[in-house]
């Protein structure tokens, strides 16, 4: 328990939560860093998830697409990326390997849960009249929705623990807090930041399933 209670005293020392170098600015950092990543992944892949779904076809682009974003070290490619004119581009790098990250779930699951509804109502709501774009607002996209949100749940956990490892290139972010522990030794600081960067992932799981549950009930009401 010795290194427990070393690493909740460094978290609740006032000093470590203030400065250049302090908890908050490496946690705006971290926020920032992934919430860019996430959005942007967001809108290049779920788009084209729902719409390959949507059409019946794609499947095996989608699957081999988000199998060979799974199979590519984010570090690898921040080290390519490194050696590159981007290297001077601030956190670009970092946000371009962490969408390469993201990619792959929130593909993936748009494609297969826009596939999954229940080709039964498809045929009804057609059968109804409705349009292909109806079709998929009205009937696909609400019965998909829970599996799109694992997805979107999962990239944005992925994506905030992976965060940590633009600190091994020189960026900012909440890995900084541990990089900096094994630079000095500090045992307590190395666990302290990979506590932050768990909770903050929890925290941003949390939320979302929070989101996507009040979304839910006002859905249900408003249909009703």
């Amino acid at each position: 328990m010795g290194i427990v209670t070393e690493a909740w005293g460094w978290l609740t020392t006032g000093a470590h939560w203030t400065g250049e170098e302090g908890i908050g600015r490496r946690l705006a950092e971290h926020v920032y860093v992934s919430g860019a990543a996430l959005l942007i992944a967001a809108a290049l892949a779920l788009p084209l998830g729902l719409w390959l779904g949507h059409l019946g076809r794609g499947g095996a682009l989608a699957v081999n697409v988000s199998n060979v974003g799974r199979a590519i070290p984010v570090f690898a490619v921040l080290g390519l990326f490194m050696v590159s004119p981007l290297r001077n581009a601030g956190y670009v790098p970092t946000v371009v390997a962490l969408v390469l990250f993201a990619i792959p779930p929130l593909l993936t699951n748009a494609y297969v849960g826009v596939r999954e509804v229940d080709r039964a109502a498809v045929r009804a709501a057609r059968g109804m009249g409705m349009t292909g774009g109806q079709v998929f607002l009205r009937v696909e996209l609400p019965l998909a929705r829970p599996v799109v949100m694992t997805g979107i749940r999962s990239a944005a956990v992925q994506v905030v623990a992976t965060a940590t490892v633009a600190a091994m290139v020189g960026q900012g972010g909440l890995g900084r807090i541990i990089t900096a522990g094994f630079a000095t030794y500090d045992t307590a600081q190395v666990v302290a930041g990979a506590v932050l960067v768990a909770l903050l992932a929890l925290l941003v799981e949390g939320v979302l399933v929070v989101a996507d549950r009040l979304f839910d009930r006002h859905r249900r009401l408003v249909e009703h």
